[in-house]
């Protein structure tokens, strides 16, 4: 690693029930041209942990839930970094990643949050391994690297690689109302920055996401999930009710159509049987994204 950035940034990873990608955080920031302000762990137990946790990680012990994880995190480094970057555990960052944030939240003041450019993405897969990520990122440091740019704009955010302005965040937090893996939350939560500037895709920080199936949402709770919780976003304004409508009709229409002859790593009778349940309470007025709580594990 080289010099520090010129601005205090913090990587934020929330995990739970995979220390062995969580502790792979720990190779990714030594390899970084620029070091982290902080690595923030956000966890809920300690077995989410992984053996031999260096000095210079700061873990953070929250309930669970990605949004209550998220806002435990920015609370302990909003007072001591400029941007926080989140990360899931999963994804594999470049070399330049900070080196890049850096650089590109410097030249452009008016942005207050980005998404970086991924060079792969295992998540509608069976998932990308960690070697065949590895060596995906080492190929791209590689090559020369492009002047950071704006590639476009965006409505919201993917929460596997995104970089918020704290002074943009202001009292915002993530949707607590949003429970467990709290689907869509990070395209809720970057709505609500992007009203103070622009919300955008750069080529200037990249990554591949594994995509690793294991501690992700059962079928039926997810299934409920795509239902109700973009209807739960479009009455908060959030989601446009036209984005909304398209999301959950686009997940419906796949679970259905895909439900004889399934991908091994989805369950997708069980996100009919979610889709079904979230239908019939939204139909009784009754819908509401903490109902999953109530659904089979």
């Amino acid at each position: 690693m080289s010099t520090q950035p010129s601005s205090r940034i913090a990587i934020v990873i929330a995990s739970t029930g995979r220390p062995t990608e969580l502790g792979r955080w720990v190779d990714h920031v030594k390899r970084q041209t620029i070091p982290p302000t902080k690595l923030v762990y956000a966890v809920v137990k300690s077995t989410d942990l992984p053996e031999d946790l260096p000095d210079n990680v700061s873990v953070i012990d929250s309930n669970p839930g990605l949004p209550i994880q998220r806002n435990a995190a920015l609370e302990a480094v909003m007072e001591a970094c400029d941007i926080i970057a989140y990360f899931d555990d999963d994804f594999v960052p470049s070399s330049f990643c900070i080196e890049g944030i850096d650089a590109f939240f410097r030249l452009y003041p008016d942005v207050v949050a980005a998404n970086g450019t991924l060079l792969a993405d295992g998540i509608n897969s069976a998932g990308i391994s960690y070697e065949a990520a590895i060596e995906l990122v080492a190929r791209h440091d590689s090559l020369p690297r492009a002047h950071p740019v704006v590639l476009h704009e965006l409505g919201g955010l993917y929460g596997c690689n995104m970089v918020y302005r704290i002074n943009a965040i202001g009292q915002e937090r993530f949707d607590e109302e949003l429970p467990l893996y709290a689907w869509q939350e990070d395209i809720d939560f970057a709505a609500r920055v992007g009203r103070r500037g622009r919300v955008v895709k750069t080529n200037a920080f990249h990554g591949v996401h594994q995509g690793v199936k294991g501690a992700r949402l059962p079928g039926v709770r997810l299934g409920y999930s795509q239902v109700v919780n973009p209807i739960y976003l479009m009455r908060k304004g959030t989601l446009p009710a036209r984005d909304a409508a398209k999301l959950i009709l686009k997940n419906i229409l796949m679970n259905h159509a895909k439900s004889l002859f399934p991908e091994k790593w989805i369950d997708r009778l069980g996100r009919c049987k979610g889709n079904w349940l979230a239908i019939v309470d939204v139909l009784l007025g009754r819908d509401h994204p903490k109902n999953i709580l109530g659904l089979p594990r």
